[in-house]
């Protein structure tokens, strides 16, 4: 990574691990992290799927679990052994001030496969819902944003961390739509 690259990331960290410090984040951002957190907002989709699409909306799931599965995978067994980037808690410079405030984690930090999984998910359902419902994309942007925003603020990933694991996040999600559009062309 080009030096300037490397040292705008660590102040971008800095200035969101510690200047955006504040005790209700202190207590919020744990929790937007964690899967369980999530749940009720999932078994919600999973219900609206198949009220309203039945057969349809198994397959609509499928493609959600498919892009989190495949951005999964990609992210964490892939392009992570291959890049290789330490968290920053394991960053010598980083570290000496990063504020922990969950466990440092196993494995490589970039990308985030918090993002990835999320931004894929939430894209996913963007593109096989935003003509019927153009609110979905705000809605669902913030759901993954706040949850990749919260891996920077907990101290276990870099924003450029969180930013390419959205994007490919993205990217994925809109290939599985492409995929499922291909199945079910009245989408």
């Amino acid at each position: 990574m080009p030096d300037f690259l490397l040292q705008l990331d660590r102040h971008l960290f800095h200035f969101i691990n510690h200047d955006l410090a504040n005790s209700f984040f202190d207590w919020l951002m744990p929790w937007l992290r964690e899967p369980k957190f999530w749940i009720p907002l999932y078994v919600c989709i999973i219900g609206f799927c198949i009220y309203r699409y039945k057969k349809i909306g198994l397959i609509i799931i499928l493609g959600i679990a498919l892009s989190a599965g495949v951005a999964d995978f990609t992210s964490a067994s892939i392009i992570k052994p291959l890049v290789k980037r330490d968290r920053p808690c394991r960053d010598k410079v980083v570290a000496k001030t990063d504020i922990e405030r969950v466990g440092c984690g196993t494995g490589y930090s970039f990308p985030s496969t918090h993002a990835t999984d999320h931004f894929a998910m939430a894209y996913f359902l963007i593109f096989i819902f935003y003509k019927r419902w153009r609110w979905i994309l705000l809605w669902a942007t913030l759901w993954a944003a706040s949850i990749s925003f919260a891996q920077v603020y907990v101290g276990v990933h870099y924003p450029i961390d969180v930013i390419c694991g959205a994007l490919y996040g993205l990217l994925v999600g809109w290939l599985i739509s492409l995929i499922f559009k291909k199945l079910q062309p009245q989408f």
